[in-house]
């Protein structure tokens, strides 16, 4: 059973581990999910705005006017299909180096640069990830493809170019040269060379009859190249260095996102508490699944006990049956002893001293026939038949049989008055209250004192106590006196107690041996069911 039971407890454990583990994968697959979800909104958000910027950009560039009024406004919406409301924080639009080129929102912190090539930074509240810019292809009107550049702000642009000495002047359109009326290779012009369109124009709209005043003039020869490559029209005007670091610091290279997670921490939260709620019932599940087997198994050793005492107490009932019936028949002969003891002493010629023999005689067989009476009374079977009984009738009956013995000791008795009446079997309560009333008689000094006292517990109950003064009952004796043949008095049988145990439990009361103070023992019982009033 122990092995078993260890197999049970062992088995419920792992099912508990399995169902946990299983949880708290459970759990992060959930976070994984709604992380891969932030993951792929920002990469939607970060397509968008790539073909956002595909559709503003011009000749290869993007004015800064028009690109960060659309980013803040995409950082703020409080309604749009596209980004939750308040999910996306900022945008940053950076360089190859790392560095911004514009941006929109809450500033961000870029301090960790591989952040840009398709990386992610987790924090407390957000999460950074850095997208490359997707802008297609830029071709120029040479056929090749040349870097997307966000231009610095339109006065900064302008005002730089003509402190270098690179400013667009005003002049009138040579013969020969595009934007004449009768120039030959007109139709070799670029929209470069032309101007860009309205939204994107640095200056008014162009004259009627040929190009705008601020239009850069063609060179005299070959234009500016870079290994063959033909620059857009806002740099044909700048040299080669001063081209190269506008490249440098303002060509788009990729776009940084951050992105709130307290949607992600929200679904993480349920899932969490789900969770939690799912491994509590687990657990109180598997708390009490071992509690409903550790009760079985001490049910089924109970029961196995209890057929193990069933056959037991078969067994000495039969012993005790036989037992009685010998104890029966071993009185006959005992009463023949006694009677010839008798005749032999009355006779006239007996020696006083066959006269003290057989007084002898007669004691030895009153002694062992109390203790066979006393017996036959214990092996008796109880059955109780209960009835409304008059408590202090039954004890004023027990004390007129033992008169003679209190008077004797002179001990004083006082019985309580007006004590209540109780449903017993009155003759089993007036032997009951005999042998209690003997066993304390017994134990008091001469000129001792007994009390019968009564008090009710509540409406049904009521307690029936049996005080004395006298020795009282060590503490190690108070649950043996009440055993069979277990006695401290030298001429007692050691039954009497043993019976009135018997007839309490018979009943269903219950009785215990308490100290008296400050003397003395106390023998209460309890749960006596009080009788309905008629």
């Amino acid at each position: 059973m122990i092995r078993q039971t260890r197999l049970v407890y062992g088995v419920l454990a792992a099912v508990w581990v399995m169902i946990i583990a299983w949880q708290v994968v459970e759990h992060h697959r959930v976070t994984e999910s709604a992380k891969t979800d932030l993951r792929g909104r920002a990469k939607e958000i970060a397509n968008t705005l790539s073909a956002f910027i595909r559709g503003l950009q011009f000749r290869g560039a993007v004015i800064p006017e028009r690109l960060e009024p659309v980013l803040n406004e995409l950082v703020n919406a409080r309604t749009n299909e596209l980004v939750k409301s308040g999910e996306l924080i900022s945008i940053a639009l950076l360089n190859a180096a790392g560095e911004r080129i514009a941006e929109g929102g809450r500033s961000l912190d870029l301090g960790q640069k591989d952040i840009v090539q398709e990386g992610e930074r987790w924090g407390r509240r957000s999460v950074t990830l850095g997208y490359p810019v997707d802008l297609g292809a830029s071709v120029t009107p040479g056929g090749v493809t040349n870097p997307t550049v966000v231009l610095p702000p339109r006065r900064d642009f302008t005002n730089s170019l003509r402190e270098g000495g690179r400013g667009f002047p005003r002049r009138e359109p040579r013969t020969g040269e595009a934007g004449s009326s009768n120039a030959p290779g007109r139709a070799t012009a670029t929209a470069a060379n032309r101007g860009v369109p309205d939204d994107h124009s640095h200056g008014p709209e162009p004259g009627p009859g040929g190009p705008p005043s601020w239009a850069p003039p063609p060179p005299p020869g070959p234009q500016a190249a870079e290994g063959g490559r033909r620059r857009p029209w806002w740099a044909r005007r700048m040299d080669e260095k001063e081209y190269q670091s506008l490249i440098e610091k303002r060509a788009l290279h990729g776009l940084v996102l951050a992105m709130s997670t307290e949607t992600m921490r929200a679904a993480a939260a349920r899932d969490l508490w789900v969770r939690s709620v799912i491994a509590a019932l687990a657990s109180v599940s598997v708390v009490g699944l071992g509690l409903a087997w550790r009760s079985q198994t001490r049910s089924s050793e109970l029961e196995v006990r209890l057929v193990r005492a069933a056959e037991l107490n078969s067994r000495l009932k039969d012993m005790n049956l036989a037992a009685a019936g010998l104890a029966h028949e071993t009185k006959n002969p005992l009463n023949i002893v006694r009677g010839l003891a008798q005749m032999i002493s009355k006779q006239e010629d007996t020696s006083e001293e066959i006269r003290q023999k057989t007084r002898e005689i007669i004691l030895e067989t009153d002694r062992v026939t109390v203790q066979l009476n006393d017996f036959i009374n214990f092996s008796r079977p109880r059955e109780v038949h209960r009835s409304a009984v008059a408590l202090s009738s039954v004890v004023g009956e027990v004390v007129r049989a033992l008169s003679y013995d209190l008077e004797e000791k002179a001990i004083r008795l006082q019985i309580q008055n007006g004590l209540p009446g109780i449903e017993a079997d009155e003759q089993l309560l007036r032997q009951a209250l005999f042998n209690l009333l003997l066993n304390a008689i017994q134990a008091v000094a001469p000129q001792g004192e007994i009390q019968v006292v009564a008090t009710k517990r509540n409406s049904t109950e009521a307690i029936l106590e049996i005080r004395d003064n006298g020795p009282g009952v060590p503490p190690e004796h108070r649950t043996d006196i009440f055993a069979p043949y277990f006695t401290t008095n030298q001429h007692g049988t050691g039954l009497g107690l043993a019976v009135v145990q018997q007839i309490v439990l018979a009943h269903g009361w219950e009785i215990e041996c308490l100290p008296n103070e400050p003397r003395g023992a106390i023998f209460r019982i309890t749960h006596l069911k009080l009788a309905a009033k008629s």
